[in-house]
């Protein structure tokens, strides 16, 4: 068959460890002899990066502005082992958290769906669909321990002179004060992103949080919901036969256990963080979950949910075999190819985008699949494939479809 044209580029990021070795077979066996790829390439490895003082993840992230499509493999976020590991000058910061905020993105995480692994909620039959507010709250908090009695304060200093003044608490002994803080601006592209990829989805919008204890902080992400929906996207809801619905945290968890799914959870940084591994571990596997970046101004990158597999890196590099599950990873290339597709108007990307994807979920189904699949499954028997020869049966399964 003659190979797909591609008309604009997508900004490829390559990344670290066993996940590197997966995204290269991945091109050379379901991508390359099928698509004529054009892609700005930058790798985004640990060692590149080191190099470059983490410029290429800057550039990477503005290459994906100016073309408005990513794909993204998994990237090690260094720690003080890591460091010396690969010797690197300084410790830096996560490439994802680099590239949401220059991007203002919102992150969409959804189970992929297959016959044979069934999630552990049994009314849950469609994805949930998890988007975390990735700033603030704890992840940029300041924490002071108190030595003794005293009266810990939240003040804040207007540059106009003004000063706002708000007893925490009167220590009578030793404890801890944790200050936090967020934007009315990144909730707002929080807020947006996940309206627009609700419309763009086709699916309704959950959002909770927990206003009656935290009436200020709390209360103005339920405000600025409101106000966003109300004022921009309500008409375009009610004219795609979708909802947006606001309830109390607690609520919004109860109600989920009890859908049957297929709606977009919207949830602040925190819950975000613990509800999308609940999610991913009910519904079997964090390698069967994809991840997709959408910024508020329709700017979409896409990667893997997990991380970069390391231990099964040093096992490659030991020279012995592995089961490394690539769903993600191929799901991750799936949606880039298909966004783009869809964007530049070549039906033909996004099809073929459509039949990698039925002929990845066909081997699982077929009782071929990796070893971590093959511990979660309910298909009898199932046949453990290594890491290429899962490939490789992906691609005989697409060049079927594709004949």
């Amino acid at each position: 068959m003659e190979k797909i044209r591609m008309s604009t580029p997508l900004v490829e990021m390559d990344g670290d460890e066993m996940t590197r070795i997966l995204w290269q077979m991945i091109k050379e066996e379901l991508l390359l002899p099928y698509i004529d790829l054009k892609t700005e390439y930058y790798d985004l490895g640990l060692q590149y990066r080191n190099e470059t003082s983490d410029q290429v993840t800057i550039d990477a992230a503005e290459a994906t502005k100016k073309y408005g499509v990513a794909v993204k493999c998994a990237t090690i976020t260094p720690n003080a082992a890591r460091m010396e590991e690969y010797d690197l000058k300084d410790m830096y910061k996560s490439p994802n958290g680099t590239i949401r905020a220059i991007l203002d993105g919102t992150v969409f995480r959804a189970p992929i769906i297959v016959k044979g692994i069934e999630p552990c909620v049994r009314n849950w039959k469609k994805p949930i669909t998890l988007a975390r507010h990735a700033y603030g709250d704890i992840y940029k908090n300041t924490e002071i321990l108190t030595d003794g009695p005293g009266k810990a304060y939240l003040v804040f200093e207007g540059e106009d002179g003004s000063v706002k003044k708000e007893l925490i608490h009167d220590f009578k002994d030793k404890g801890m004060v944790l200050g936090m803080h967020n934007m009315d601006a990144s909730v707002k592209s929080f807020a947006r992103s996940c309206f627009n990829y609700a419309l763009d989805t086709s699916q309704s919008v959950w959002f909770g949080a927990k206003d009656t204890i935290s009436k200020t902080y709390d209360g103005r992400f339920k405000a600025i919901f409101e106000e966003i929906f109300e004022n921009e996207f309500k008409e375009k809801f009610e004219k795609a036969g979708l909802t947006y619905f606001y309830s109390l945290i607690d609520d919004i968890v109860a109600r989920v256990m009890k859908a049957e799914g297929g709606f977009i959870w919207a949830c602040k940084n925190y819950d975000g963080d613990v509800m999308s591994d609940m999610v991913s571990s009910a519904f079997g596997s964090l390698a069967m979950m994809t991840s997709v970046l959408v910024s508020p101004d329709g700017i979409y990158e896409y990667e893997a949910a997990h991380g970069t597999v390391q231990r099964h890196y040093y096992k490659h590099l030991a020279g012995e075999e592995t089961s490394t599950n690539s769903v993600a990873t191929i799901f991750a290339w799936t949606g880039a190819l298909r966004k783009r597709g869809e964007l530049d108007g070549i039906q033909e990307l996004s099809v073929f985008a459509d039949k990698l994807e039925k002929a990845t979920l066909s081997v699982i189904e077929s009782g071929k699949m990796t070893k971590d699949l093959a511990l979660i499954t309910t298909i009898q028997d199932p046949v453990v494939l290594n890491s290429r020869d899962f490939i490789l049966a992906i691609k005989e399964n697409l060049e079927a479809l594709l004949a």
